[in-house]
């Protein structure tokens, strides 16, 4: 066998099985780049993938895989299954946008890369004993898709659970913030501004209340926490006292565990919009909990031996890197079965995800080498992790 070199006086043998691996992917990566660019070109938001579901449904079951769509009762849900061994692999593709920004996260990537690793292993599912299954998981951003999935008995027994996210610089270790995700509606009383307005209560009034109740409550709050969001409804008519608003709010701490006393806290602040300006409050979770990450410490050593093979740096300054604290329901996955979630970079610094700079950065050549890393690292992850059948 010959050896390839990864950094300075590191080495990753040539496998058969790496040389097959590497094989697979480069003879993929055309149509892999086709699926992750018409992903890209219609973008759907949350609950809402029908068509990306139908694309990378369609793509898996020409390619051998037998597919289960609208999985657990969810019509953007899928699960591809190949092969029946007792070594379950399970890789996780994410094809929501995000609204006015579109795949400004990128999950189009995504899609391609656990494709191209599934593809990749089903080479090998016979031999090794392995069944490799994606899935199709609706409403990363914000929606929960993989808590709704959990609930009704999703991944349980998976040996190990893998993805790869867009970022600007390649970093390792997925550290996400645990989060909550809420709707905040305050009901009041219309009224003529100008003729009549002792006769209104002012719904805009309570939010103003409310976000500056916030940010004097941020001063303390413990290092670690985000509270943020935005109005989404202030009023119909600048002469018509609001009766209504609303706004979608999200609050981070590091664990779930700290993040309830600071829910309790941020709602108090809603709370006292509410009675300074005589309103009504609604607060209403918009999904369960995103979780902190628990990682599977071997197998993301065994990813990043990989990755670095292929070129890949995990060098970058700190503050490049800290797309690894953004919040994902892959953490609630990581609570019940081994997993990973690594970032893939773009070199598109400072350029940054949830940017329309970004999206532009998620087709094209930074794009496509992703995609073809990502699958190959993923896919040698999973066999060295496993390792061969006895």
């Amino acid at each position: 066998m010959t050896a390839e070199p990864m950094t300075a006086g590191t080495f990753v043998e040539l496998t058969e099985e790496r040389t097959r691996v590497l094989a697979s992917v480069a003879y993929n990566r055309p149509a892999l780049v086709r699926l992750s660019e018409q992903l890209h070109a219609n973008p759907e938001l949350g609950w809402q993938e029908h068509q990306a579901a139908a694309l990378t449904a369609g793509y898996l079951e020409a390619s051998g895989f037998t597919v289960e769509r609208g999985y657990l009762g969810f019509p953007t849900a899928i699960r591809a299954i190949y092969g029946s061994g007792k070594r379950r692999i399970g890789l996780m593709a994410e094809y929501d946008a995000l609204p006015g920004l579109g795949h400004a996260c990128g999950h189009n990537i995504i899609t391609a890369i656990s494709c191209g690793a599934a593809l990749a292993l089903k080479e090998f599912a016979k031999e090794w004993d392995l069944t490799v299954e994606l899935y199709g998981t609706p409403a990363e951003e914000g929606g929960g898709g993989k808590i709704e999935l959990l609930k009704r008995g999703a991944f349980a027994g998976l040996g190990l659970a893998m993805m790869v996210h867009p970022s600007p610089v390649d970093s390792a270790e997925a550290r996400p913030y645990a989060v909550a995700h809420s709707h905040i509606e305050y009901k009041g009383k219309s009224a003529h501004a100008a003729a009549y307005p002792e006769q209104g209560v002012n719904a805009n009034d309570a939010f103003v209340v409310a976000q500056v109740a916030l940010g004097l409550l941020r001063q303390q709050l413990p290092a670690g926490t985000r509270v943020h969001g935005i109005q989404t409804r202030g009023g119909e008519a600048p002469n018509a006292i609001p009766e209504k608003t609303e706004g979608r709010w999200y609050i981070r701490a590091e664990t779930l565990a700290a993040l309830e006393p600071l829910e309790q806290r941020v709602y108090q602040c809603f709370e006292a919009g509410a009675l300074a300006s005589g309103c009504e409050v609604s607060i209403t979770p918009e999904s369960e909990p995103y979780s902190e990450f628990r990682t599977e410490t071997r197998a993301l050593e065994l990813y990043k031996r990989h990755a670095m093979a292929l070129g890949r740096k995990f060098d970058a300054p700190a503050e490049q890197a800290t797309m690894n604290r953004a919040s994902t329901d892959m953490g609630n996955v990581s609570q019940i079965v081994p997993a990973i979630h690594p970032y893939i970079g773009l070199g598109c610094f400072p350029a940054a995800n949830h940017q329309p700079e970004f999206a532009a950065f998620c087709v094209g050549d930074a794009a496509n080498l992703a995609i073809q890393d990502g699958a190959a690292a993923l896919a040698m992850t999973a066999l060295d992790y496993f390792g061969p059948p006895h």
